[in-house]
């Protein structure tokens, strides 16, 4: 049953009112609250040492988990797309994990896996390497968490192209690195790109996982997300705005990655 105008219009209002008060409201408070003290003291908090060092880790722990997962997501796209069977329907099923389990439970397992009372742990010790509390168990759990946006952006689009121009490869005698490279990877480029872009955002604002592995040491295993933390954990009005200032480093950041996504998103949709 088609809709009336007014309906039509009732709907977009009340769904433009919700994300005004869950979304854009809360935002602009941020932004007001880290300025309203002047430029100068926002731009004050945001390039301490410490800030400076929290965004050059979290740049660090993005450009190592998407990387990483990008490669597996590709791959992992290829199996379940191209290999059906037991063993892919296992592993589509172990994608979503990071969906469905909290972070604060990654990080607890990644602690009792890698920890120095752990599995691992006690082996890592004896040779002079750390994991938790040290910026690779922190690469850990950011991997973990961003694992599955690049599997799940590129096999609809594989599903979608078919296998018909990899096997016409194969025939003139391509080998499987040529046609990796000269036809499957062109065809998925914008799912690839989509994918990179959720796992990047979702790298860049993770804390919960991290929050268990990291020391929260300012300068050696500080991200932006836990300096807001722990900055808003802290008494005083000039701790706060610090926080907010921290945190409109973040909403910039994000805002980014959405013009990134606002970019991409009809391109990924285009016919092949």
């Amino acid at each position: 049953m088609l809709l009336s105008r007014r309906a039509k219009l009732s709907l977009r209002t009340v769904a433009l009112l919700y994300l005004g008060l869950m979304l854009l409201l809360p935002v602009g408070v941020v932004f007001g609250r880290t300025f309203e003290h002047g430029f100068g003291t926002a731009w004050a908090w945001m390039t301490t040492p410490a800030a400076i060092s929290a965004l050059w880790l979290t740049l660090i722990m993005a450009a190592i988990a998407v990387p990483l997962n990008t490669i597996f997501g590709i791959g992992c796209a290829i199996v379940l797309v191209r290999r059906r069977g037991r063993l892919a329907a296992i592993l589509d099923a172990l994608i979503d994990l990071p969906f469905v389990v909290s972070p604060v439970i990654v990080g607890l397992a990644l602690t009792l896996v890698y920890g120095e009372s752990g599995w691992f742990g006690s082996w890592f010790s004896a040779h002079g390497i750390q994991i938790i509390y040290a910026p690779a168990g922190m690469a850990l759990a950011t991997v973990f968490v961003s694992m599955p946006f690049v599997v799940r952006e590129v096999a609809p689009v594989l599903a979608a192209v078919g296998d018909e121009q990899e096997q016409a490869a194969a025939t003139l005698g391509a080998s499987g690195w040529q046609t990796f490279r000269r036809v499957t990877l062109p065809s998925i480029r914008w799912g690839v790109a989509y994918g990179v872009v959720l796992s990047t955002a979702r790298a860049l604002g993770e804390i919960g996982a991290v929050l268990v592995v990291s020391s929260n040491v300012a300068g050696s295993t500080l991200t932006l997300p836990l300096l807001v933390y722990q900055r808003d954990s802290q008494p005083g009005s000039q701790t706060i705005t610090g926080a907010y200032a921290a945190a409109t480093e973040l909403a910039v950041i994000s805002l980014v990655v959405l013009l990134a996504m606002t970019v991409l998103a009809p391109r990924r949709h285009e016919p092949k």
